[in-house]
């Protein structure tokens, strides 16, 4: 029998009792909340492993939910469950800690997979404590180099501006600067994608806002700045602030202070803030699209967190680690590469960087039909040299398209001769996978280019 408590929290009594049920049957240990109110409790009064929650709920909302369970209790997963037109929203909140969200109406297997998942997913937050750089594996001169400068960082208040590529790591290493620093490590650590948001909602979800500051507003909301108080924030995606934004920043760096969206109250952000970006800010300084004294607020401490190609012999320390948890993860036992796979492993460039490795190691996992991960395990793509997963660069997907796309760009209605996936990599092959400016060209809204990418399987652009 599995022991595992899960809290079930969704005010329609239908769902919550057939979720109850289901869970039931499977033998795990349930409970039920009908709010996000009432969530909060049972969570004070007793452990749980996992939390399924609704999204749309009466006081406090799954949304909010989320934001106290990874505050309070981060070692607790998150599935969040959404109505189709809430897709969108979901995947932001998965950036936002969630484990991943299921759709209504809700299918039996796919529950258990991704509960399965979520369980076997280590989340011990005392380890993390102990070791502030646990999850970050190398020891390659730069990421050692790199660790130290988060040492001596770690105790100022300095806000810090970590540069990189695309899944580099970036917010392993904001993790890694909270956990260092002894003031703010027992707060939260809030973070949040800027650029998978319009300027209206993320200034919402950062400063707040009070019930009736616009259409939608039924309640008072704090902001990621009040959540984080006491604590790290970390804004990632930072060149997709508006220039209305990038002011409202400034003043919150400089003097420490701003409103709710629709309030005249002032308060007061205790935070360190830590920005990230895949872009060069100096260049979009020059190009007049951000704000120069802004940019030399934020750059007080700049860390660069280098590619993966820039430190190949980090590589096998990687591929263990991540087919050694995919493995707990399947339930098999592989003990790492052959020697021909390691080799097309470290003669690979990775231009998806670590998540890229994390993606293709997942997936030779699944495949593997002997005790160790074989050439023919891998994509395509790696035994060929080229190309991202499955099998070709975005670049190379894009030479394959008929046609061109001039630079304003192509709506999706206007391509549907051509697959969607194909579209989509093309244009964030010429905008050198800056997720915003896909999205203008798209004609489409940041937050659906984001769900198209995660429906598609469109890794290299995924994470940061």
């Amino acid at each position: 029998m599995d022991h595992s408590r899960i809290l079930v929290v969704d005010d329609d009594p239908l769902i919550r009792g057939s979720l109850y049920e289901m869970l039931r049957a499977r033998h795990y240990e349930v409970e039920m909340a009908s709010d996000g109110a009432e969530a909060m409790g049972q969570l004070e009064r007793r452990p749980f492993h996992l939390v399924i929650a609704d999204w749309k709920m009466p006081q406090v909302d799954g949304m909010n939910l989320l934001g106290h369970i990874k505050n309070r209790y981060p070692q607790v997963s998150v599935i969040l469950i959404t109505g189709f037109g809430n897709i969108s929203c979901a995947v932001n909140a998965i950036r936002q800690g969630a484990f991943d969200y299921l759709t209504k109406p809700i299918q039996p297997e796919e529950l258990e997979s991704v509960i399965q998942r979520a369980l076997n997913t280590p989340t011990d937050e005392r380890e993390t404590l102990e070791d502030p750089f646990s999850g970050i594996i190398g020891k390659h001169p730069s990421i050692q180099e790199l660790l130290s400068m988060v040492r001596a960082v770690a105790e100022s208040p300095a806000t810090v501006l970590l540069e990189g590529e695309s899944g580099t790591g970036k917010r392993v290493i904001a993790q890694a600067i909270h956990r260092c620093d002894p003031k703010r490590n027992r707060h939260a650590f809030v973070e949040i994608s800027c650029g998978a948001l319009p300027e209206t909602l993320l200034e919402s979800e950062l400063f707040g806002h009070v019930r009736g500051a616009y259409t939608g507003a039924i309640r008072d909301r704090q902001g990621r700045f009040e959540l984080a108080n006491g604590g790290t924030i970390l804004l990632d995606e930072i060149d997709a602030f508006t220039p209305a934004l990038q002011v409202k920043l400034l003043r919150v760096i400089q003097d420490r202070l701003y409103e709710r969206v629709g309030d005249t109250r002032t308060m007061r952000a205790d935070v360190r803030i830590v920005a990230a970006t895949n872009r060069n800010l100096s260049e979009l300084v020059k190009q007049g699209k951000f704000r120069e004294d802004l940019y030399y607020r934020l750059n007080v401490i700049q860390l660069r967190v280098p590619p993966l190609r820039e430190r190949k012999s980090d590589l096998p320390l990687l591929v263990t680690h991540f087919i050694a948890r995919s493995c707990r993860a399947m339930g098999k036992n592989l003990v790492g590469l052959t020697d021909a796979a390691l080799q097309i492993v470290m003669d690979y460039q990775w231009p998806g960087n670590i998540r890229e490795l994390e993606n293709v190691m997942e997936r030779a996992v699944v495949l593997a039909k002997h005790s160790k991960v074989d050439v023919d395990d891998l994509p395509e793509a790696l035994r060929s040299g080229n190309g991202l997963i499955p099998t070709m660069t975005a670049q190379e997907q894009s030479q394959e398209l008929p046609g061109s796309l001039d630079e304003n760009g192509i709506h999706l209605k206007d391509a549907l001769k051509l697959p969607e996936r194909e579209v989509i990599l093309k244009v964030l092959a010429e905008v050198r996978w800056n997720r915003t400016e896909a999205a203008k060209r798209l004609g489409i809204h940041r937050s659906t280019l984001y769900h198209k990418i995660r429906k598609l399987g469109i890794h290299h652009s995924y994470s940061n």
